[in-house]
């Protein structure tokens, strides 16, 4: 009668009546809020729109960048914006380093900055560090493998001896390869001195750099470092 006098079908009714659940678009919306923020903890609230999409279709999970920004909008997450640093790398035209090669390449010439032993591939840089007494430079090691800032040195100077210092500590606490450790640095004329060469040379320490002009050091090590000092990375030395 009801159907009759509503002129709908059966069929609607009982739909009406008794509801099945949410639809499948809204269940794979709530699906999508789960995984864009799964995956946006898991990268510590780095990530932003377009990095997450690319982890979810990684993941097998096919999502638009513009449907992960409306997402990351409606539930609040917003990726941590790292302030820009001060560049310290200052060339030394003079400096030998015709020897040294870039072995953070893969067989196809691509870059690789992965590792499966520790303290084996390593990479380093200096950055500033703005304390109450000014500012200071931060040389620090990384291991590839881990992630862990296994070396460190601060000083008001960046000299060589500050990436010797930094180092020294890698290798006294046990953290670097002592046979076959590879460092990747910049062309900064701290790493191309005669001074690192010489310490990489007598600690079996194979001096890794890339292109004069060629930034990928700089923007991995940069996500390292800041990770390293501001958040869940730690300080193992």
């Amino acid at each position: 009668m009801m159907c009759r006098v509503f002129k709908v079908s059966r069929a609607s009714f009982y739909r009406w009546r008794m509801p099945t659940g949410p639809s499948p678009r809204a269940r794979r919306h709530a699906m999508l809020i789960d995984a864009i923020t799964a995956k946006y903890h898991e990268c510590s609230g780095r990530a932003g729109r377009d990095q997450l999409a690319r982890l979810l279709v990684a993941d097998g999970i096919h999502v638009s960048e513009s449907t992960v920004g409306a997402i990351m909008s409606e539930t609040g997450l917003r990726a941590i914006r790292l302030r820009a640093f001060k560049t310290t790398t200052i060339q030394d035209p003079q400096a030998n380093v015709a020897h040294i090669d870039n072995h953070m390449l893969d067989a196809a010439g691509d870059r690789d900055f992965s590792s499966s032993v520790p303290g084996t591939r390593l990479c380093g840089d200096i950055t500033y560090l703005k304390t109450g007494e000014g500012w200071l430079y931060l040389s620090t090691v990384i291991d590839l493998c881990t992630g862990m800032v296994i070396g460190w040195s601060m000083a008001e100077h960046m000299r060589a001896s500050l990436c010797i210092e930094a180092m020294a500590m890698a290798r006294d606490h046990g953290y670097m390869a002592t046979d076959q450790a590879i460092y990747h640095s910049d062309r900064g004329a701290q790493y191309t001195s005669a001074r690192f060469q010489k310490w990489c040379a007598g600690n079996n320490v194979t001096q890794s750099m890339g292109q004069v002009g060629v930034c990928l050091l700089s923007g991995y090590y940069y996500h390292c470092s800041r990770s390293a000092t501001h958040r869940e990375l730690s300080f193992t030395a």
